[in-house]
């Protein structure tokens, strides 16, 4: 489904993401593990089109989106997560949802973009909209902006969003950052959901390795921009070398990468 080859990327003279070849196949989800500065985000930001490559390519399919720019790779099925939420804050949960089904739907039908239609005359995406608010644990919320949501409750809009994109990958940035321990798990479920899709490849890039040893068939591990390590996860967390780059980097006094 997905592949990087020899994908890399340099800011003056420091390589971020040094050759990295890697393919994901559907039905399975990765997880991209490393310590901090290891290139992980910046990778990701390599696959999605947010920073173009100083060489490589990346290819979806088959097809080679190398030099397309983000907006491109997300209608050809690219769908990202960020870190950071970026939402229309003026606008309701459920109208937040409601733009991105509707432009999703005028893209497949290759009609002209109006995402300030009138709803009423759209029933069927509305309920679709409604339904994916539902999924996330936001029905209680659909009608409030979302500048009033709490920091959780706009990470679950934010899947939300990439969910409504239905895309052929989904590609997750520490989904559960700053979420409170009784918030986390809803993402948690969400992704689970997803990854029942066999049909989907999921790629996550997060920092806790309960989260990784629960939810990842695969593992892969990028130290100073470089792939070190690819297996599954039992056996890539048990290896000398994630042992000594990532595990070992930083402990936290629970005894957990930091």
């Amino acid at each position: 489904m997905l592949e990087t080859r020899d994908l890399s990327v340099r800011f003056g003279g420091h390589v971020a993401v040094d050759g990295v070849s890697c393919a994901f196949a559907p039905g399975t989800l990765t997880a991209i593990v490393g310590p901090n500065g290891a290139g992980k985000t910046t990778y990701f930001n390599l696959i999605s089109g947010q920073l173009k490559a100083s060489s490589g390519q990346v290819l979806l399919g088959g097809r080679d989106l190398s030099g397309l720019p983000a907006s491109t790779r997300t209608r050809a099925g690219l769908g990202r997560a960020f870190q950071l939420t970026n939402l229309f804050p003026g606008l309701s949960v459920l109208e937040n949802v409601r733009l991105a089904v509707q432009a999703t739907h005028d893209g497949r039908h290759r009609r002209g973009l109006n995402l300030w239609s009138v709803w009423s005359d759209h029933r069927q995406l509305t309920e679709r909209a409604a339904a994916i608010v539902d999924s996330v644990a936001l029905a209680a919320r659909r009608d409030a902006p979302v500048s009033s949501l709490p920091h959780g409750d706009q990470r679950k809009l934010e899947v939300a969003l990439l969910m409504a994109l239905e895309p052929q990958v989904y590609m997750f940035d520490e989904p559960t950052a700053g979420m409170s321990h009784d918030e986390a798990p809803v993402i948690l479920e969400l992704i689970r959901k997803l990854k029942a899709d066999r049909a989907k490849t999921i790629l996550l890039v997060e920092h806790k390795m309960d989260v990784v040893r629960e939810l990842a068939d695969r593992i892969i591990v990028l130290t100073n921009g470089q792939l070190v390590a690819d297996g599954a996860p039992a056996e890539v967390i048990a290896s000398p070398v994630v042992q000594q780059a990532y595990l070992g980097v930083r402990e936290s006094a629970a005894g957990e990468p930091a």
